[in-house]
């Protein structure tokens, strides 16, 4: 239990931030989703299209320090490359 002002508005500020987070994330998720979906059915312009929007989406989660940049840029190039043999 936190016993000075501080730190309990620490918590406050720590639960809000853990909420957005994960909301962004979640988001993430569901972009990688669809583009393996399209890239399984072969649809090349709409999946071409996704992946776009989900390396933009990376980048903004990459600003915010909600993800490493690393990690972002390792999942990008998994993305392009699953494009790439299509």
């Amino acid at each position: 239990m936190p016993n000075t002002k501080s730190a309990k508005k620490s918590i406050r500020t720590s639960a809000i931030s853990r909420e957005k987070n994960f909301s962004i994330k979640s988001e993430l998720k569901t972009y990688f989703k669809k583009c393996d979906l399209m890239i399984a059915e072969k649809k090349t312009d709409q999946a071409a299209k996704i992946v776009r929007e989900t390396i933009g989406k990376l980048d903004k989660a990459v600003s915010k320090k909600i993800i490493h940049r690393n990690t972002a840029s390792r999942k990008k190039s998994q993305l392009m490359k699953k494009l790439n043999t299509v």
